[in-house]
């Protein structure tokens, strides 16, 4: 009954043309640990945008909950074997090709192990004990790179001396500069004229040298939204998929080379996230700010 409470509540406020942070930070300033998350109020204030009337879940599909099979439990283990890695869609889907099956009714026999990235995930057996997974340590270096690019492919991959800290002097003269010089080497006639460069808000991006900087070499600084890791291609795609696409490396200079390798094989790719990003912007825009990924197809 909370949950159609607060709802009502959404609702409400949502046709009084409020948008959905306000409606959240009401909620848990009334509500405080019990409150919603933001991301339920905005798919919520969405969903009533829309036209939705009532304030009940919609119904789900399948057969009834309380089915439960040998059959279906057989199929459940023979795409658990062939993959234990598989998700828990992917075994609907699978299990779904020769007969329905209802995802909220059979039980596969064994318990999903959640860890912290989801490539790690998998099944086991009940009883059995989870996977032991290597992690890194917080105090272990890590391997920066700082790549810049553009809709036909990288512009500049510099791999950060180890060690190394990255402040606005760092950043111009070992990235802005060579990347400048490598814009006037691809475009000798128009050289920066129309450029537009998109980076986020960290301390040595928005310094008044590397503003003044680019200023002076006639690159437009497109504004970023702060903690909008949603607009930066660099955080919902590029750094993934290199990681998904890397395989260990016994150095550094063997891990910059991979990496290069990587990032210059994918020309296609760019241009397709760059048309994914204005249609993020699009979205932003549409929703005032508020989250949008739930409405990404």
């Amino acid at each position: 009954m909370a949950n159609e409470f607060d709802r009502y509540y959404i609702k409400i406020r949502t046709i009084l043309g409020i948008d959905a942070k306000t409606i959240h930070e009401e909620l848990t300033a009334a509500l405080e640990p019990n409150a919603p998350s933001y991301r339920t109020v905005a798919r919520w204030a969405n969903r009533f945008r829309e036209g939705k009337e009532n304030v009940n879940d919609d119904p789900r599909s399948g057969r009834p909950v309380s089915e439960l099979t040998d059959e279906n439990i057989e199929l459940f283990r023979q795409v658990i074997n062939n993959d234990p890695h598989s998700t828990y869609d992917e075994i609907i889907v699978e299990t779904s090709k020769g007969k329905k099956a209802d995802p909220g009714s059979s039980d596969p026999g064994g318990s999903w192990q959640i860890h912290h990235k989801s490539t790690n995930a998998t099944w086991i057996d009940e009883g059995e004990s989870p996977t032991t997974i290597v992690r890194r340590s917080k105090f272990e270096p890590k391997n920066l790179f700082c790549i810049f690019f553009k809709s036909n492919g990288p512009a500049l991959i510099h791999g950060v001396d180890e060690g190394k800290t990255i402040d606005h002097n760092y950043y111009i003269e070992n990235c802005l500069k060579p990347v400048v010089k490598e814009i006037w080497k691809q475009r000798k006639s128009a050289g920066t004229k129309g450029i537009k460069l998109l980076h986020d808000n960290a301390g040595p991006h928005r310094h008044s040298d590397a503003i003044n900087y680019l200023a002076e070499e006639r690159i437009n600084i497109m504004p970023h939204p702060p903690y909008s890791s949603d607009l930066a291609s660099c955080d919902y795609w590029l750094n993934d998929y290199i990681k998904y696409n890397l395989s260990d490396q016994p150095n550094e200079k063997s891990l910059a080379r991979a990496v290069s390798k990587v990032v210059k094989n994918i020309p296609e790719e760019f241009k397709n996230t760059f048309d994914k990003l204005l249609k993020r912007m699009e979205l932003c825009i549409n929703n005032h700010g508020d989250y949008f990924e739930h409405l990404i197809k």
